[in-house]
């Protein structure tokens, strides 16, 4: 092995054994990650010499541009791989072409396909998405996907946190983190240069690359302090063209290809000799590149301003000269040159690519840029560019940008005077205050869109505006207003024969009915489904799924919610709807909470408790009350957060389960005030509202606290609980699949032997703030043997186990099958495999005999 791969044998043996089971079909993710410059690119360089004869390498590189490339790692690949692909990519266009496209390449012979992204911190929202893809079905490909990373750069909102979240559920996955050389290792790199080796490691603290430059710029002067001393200390001795050469490419951020080349370098590849031998470039006949990232950092941050501005003037000017260059590269060089013109000129088109590549944060970038120069701009191309900001800002999540730049849209409009345009912009801002959680401005915007559009003479968008308005009313419970406005908007759609408004529409009136207990309102939300689903509009088909599922949610109907569930989310999954997708994923999370999975119901809150801000409000509650049930820490502040977010919605939706889920709270801990001034005036407006599972469940704790609460005639669990039939509300939440509400209405029985039963059921949950309670009230009856709960070791938990690893350790000591376990945890099959072998893995044993005894021997389990 070549000296620069010390001590990498291990990762190199897990990605070629990892690379001869996808050869079998057992497709899998490989993260390579570490700090810059320890060793990522070296590994992907060995590693076709460890891979299965006939392997074929893909590689792909992201850059450190401005504003990315849209696909630009996949864009690399076009001379390496079949021509469809190859097509489809240099097209640009239908990123779901893309999708197909990369999955056959994936496929073809021979096999296994080793596709490499490298740099992944620097990818485009496009290029993400499309490793979402992959990610979600490389396990059935014959394939590797290896993606290297600086993990030192990912900030809590980077992009990439959220493809990790989703490589970490995939069920093949390979980490290899990049660890520094030891100091062994540096006296080995070093051992031929007169440099002390003490020295060396001391300041490059094991990092090769840092090794590497240190020991190449050698001789007997010392060890340069900075690594950019050490490279730029290697450019000493070549001669002016050369130099001038590398400055040049220098400020190009990614491989130049050997036109840009040509047009760049008078003499082309041949000013590169130099450099090349002495380890600063690597040339071949389709590009020219720096050999380490840093190099060309190292050399670029060297250069004065204004050689800076002059080198990029260069690369803009080679660009904009050969047709068809990338918008985004050209934008990014005509921003470093300060050329705004250019910027003017390019930036919009720039935009419009990456918005059809699905590159929605790049496009927004690239307006954004534009918009610094709005002078340059007309009254009409500003509010066309902002309108446009706007849309790709809501996109990505960015809700302040969103409501700022429809702001000033609405504004540019009214001086235009074009009713039409102001009309529409109106409703989009409406929109988009209501997905920045801002419902009352939300209102305002769209009572006022109609009233511009009602003389407009444009019954499309006065339809649009209806339904705006008819959702706003639904989403309040204000069910009479909403099936008002929106039986207007689908007269209209139906009479414009628009499927995508007429599905809106539909959606907004059965959802209102559904939620005012009309038996016919659920009839018209699968009307709304079948609609959208026949137009192919995914976006209207993933809205009607979500609402269908919430109703039968609230209604307690989970088993019906599961039939919804999967299509919905692979819908959305398959179309790369990443905000239905992330507000589906809060769905299952509420799901899988009531059925106590409470694990699980942490893992899918976490995906939508980010930028969504339909979806961070349930998903926080999700997260806070796993948290207070479990007794761990941090909850209260988590429901804190959502209850912010729940106030300025003034949604009912939101308030009512946050308000429940902090009186719960403060009944476990036993502050029966603050149970009152949680619950209190959000049960008032359940009340007025005759939202009657808010009304029940706020009503309940309320009563808990000690609170007169009028009767309620409903059949909800908690009004059985509240009016004291507690027998038939644990019967209630027990045929639900609620094990959590059961074995709390249970504990309410006067019967010790009930008492127990429920303590058994919360024990098992790990539900130790209720169990506590309870155990308290047996000891007040007189109760002399009460189990003591989870033995302290298990809660220590010395092997590591998740809480739900921990259940299926302890049913597994009770001999139970993989299908009874699932049964019992109301789980697949497929997922009790899988916590199964991370059980026997963390304990490191083979059988589940053995795990059984491990499991004691570690005090986790009694012994008997």
């Amino acid at each position: 092995m070549e000296r620069g791969l010390l001590e990498r044998d291990h990762e190199l043996a897990q990605l070629a054994a990892a690379a001869r089971e996808a050869a079998d079909g057992a497709g899998s993710v490989a993260l390579v990650f570490g700090e810059a410059g320890i060793g990522k690119s070296s590994l992907v360089k060995a590693l076709p010499e460890v891979l299965p004869p006939g392997a074929r390498v893909l590689l792909g590189e992201c850059d450190d541009l401005t504003t990315r490339r849209p696909l630009g790692p996949f864009r690399d690949l076009v001379g390496s791989v079949g021509p469809e692909l190859a097509r489809v990519l240099t097209e640009g266009g239908d990123r779901h072409l893309v999708y197909d496209a990369l999955r056959t390449e994936l496929r073809r012979a021979p096999h296994p396909a080793v596709l490499v992204v490298e740099d992944v911190h620097w990818a485009d929202e496009a290029s993400l998405d499309a490793l979402r893809f992959l990610v979600r079905r490389v396990e059935r490909l014959p394939a590797m996907l290896v993606l290297t990373y600086r993990d030192d750069e990912l900030g809590r909102e980077h992009p990439l946190r959220h493809l990790l979240g989703q490589v970490s559920r995939a069920e093949r996955v390979h980490r290899l983190p990049l660890s520094r050389l030891s100091a062994g290792a540096v006296r080995r790199l070093s051992a031929a240069s007169q440099l002390d080796p003490v020295r060396v490691y001391e300041v490059t603290s094991g990092n090769p690359f840092f090794v590497a430059e240190v020991v190449a710029a050698g001789g007997t002067g010392g060890v340069p302090p900075t690594v950019v001393d050490a490279v730029l200390a290697r450019l000493r001795g070549l001669d002016d063209a050369t130099r001038d050469a590398l400055e040049q490419l220098a400020v190009v951020p990614s491989a130049v290809e050997r036109p840009l080349v040509k047009a760049l370098l008078t003499d082309d590849v041949a000013e590169l000799a130099a450099a090349e031998q002495r380890g600063l470039m690597v040339v071949t006949p389709e590009r020219a590149d720096f050999r380490h990232e840093l190099i060309r950092r190292a050399i670029a941050d060297s250069l004065p301003a204004a050689r800076r501005i002059e080198l990029n003037r260069s690369v803009l000017a080679a660009l904009v000269a050969v047709p068809g260059s990338d918008a985004s590269r050209i934008v990014h060089h005509a921003a470093e040159a300060g050329d705004l013109e250019a910027i003017a000129r390019h930036g919009p088109g720039a935009a419009q690519d990456a918005s059809r590549a699905g590159a929605h944060r790049e496009a927004a970038a690239h307006l954004r840029l534009v918009l610094r120069h709005r002078e340059r701009l007309t009254p009409t191309e500003l509010a066309g560019l902002l309108e446009q900001y706007a849309v790709e800002s809501y996109t990505i999540a960015d809700s302040v940008a969103a409501v700022d730049a429809e702001r000033e849209a609405v504004a540019l409009r009214r001086s235009l005077g074009d009713a039409r345009a102001l009309g529409a912009d109106l409703r989009w801002l409406s929109r988009i205050h209501w997905w920045a959680g801002d419902a009352e401005e939300a209102r305002t915007a769209a009572r006022e869109a109609i009233a511009v559009l009602e003389g407009a003479g444009d019954d499309r968008l006065l339809a649009l505006a209806l339904s705006n308005t008819s959702q706003l009313h639904m989403l309040s419970d204000r069910h009479a207003q909403a099936i008002a406005f929106g039986e207007r908007a689908i007269d209209l759609a139906r009479r414009e024969g628009d499927a995508e408004i007429l599905a809106h529409a539909l959606n907004n009136v059965g959802s209102a009915r559904w939620r005012a207990g009309d038996p016919l309102g659920r009839a018209q939300v699968e009307e709304s489904l079948k609609v959208a689903l026949g137009a192919d509009e995914v976006e209207h088909a993933c809205r009607a799924y979500a609402n269908i599922i919430w109703s039968l949610l609230e209604n307690l109907e989970y088993a019906e919610a599961d039939r919804f569930l999967a299509p919905a989310m692979e819908l959305a999954d398959r179309a790369e709807h990443l905000g239905f997708l992330s507000y589906l994923n809060v769905e299952m999370a509420l799901r899988r909470l009531a059925a106590g999975a409470w694990d699980d119901a942490e893992k899918y809150a976490e995906v939508g408790a980010h930028d969504f801000v339909p979806a961070r409000c349930p998903a926080l509650t999700v997260l806070g009350r796993v948290r207070v049930r479990r007794g761990r820490s941090g909850g209260d502040e988590l429901l804190t957060q959502a209850w912010e977010i729940a106030v300025r919605s003034s949604e009912l939706q939101r308030t009512g389960p946050v308000a429940a889920a902090r009186a719960e709270s403060a009944w476990l801990r036993g502050d029966r005030p603050a149970v009152t001034a949680a619950a209190d005036t959000t049960f008032s407006e359940a009340c007025r509202l005759d939202a009657a599972a808010h009304r029940a469940e706020l009503g309940y704790w309320l009563a808990k606290a000690g609170q007169s609460v009028p009767a309620d005639s409903s059949e909800h669990p908690y009004a059985l609980q509240t009016a004291g039939h507690w027998r038939e509300a644990a019967l209630a939440w027990q045929t639900a699949g609620c094990p959590y509400e059961h074995a709390a209405a249970l504990a309410e029985s006067p019967d010790p032997d009930d008492k127990l039963s429920a303590l058994a059921e919360l024990d098992a949950l790990g539900a130790e703030p209720l169990a506590h309670l309870i155990r308290g009230e047996l000891r007040a009856l007189g109760v002399r043997r009460i189990p003591r709960g989870p033995h302290a070791a298990t809660r220590e938990n010395p092997a590591g186990l998740t809480e739900r690893q921990l259940q299926v350790m302890g049913l597994l000591a009770q001999g139970m099958t993989n299908v009874e376990i699932a049964e019992r945890l109301v789980v697949s099959v497929r997922t009790v495999d899988n916590h199964v072998s991370a059980v026997l893995d963390k304990l490191g044993v083979r059988t589940r005999r053995q795990a059984t005894a491990r499991a004691v021997q570690l005090g986790m389990l009694p012994r008997r």
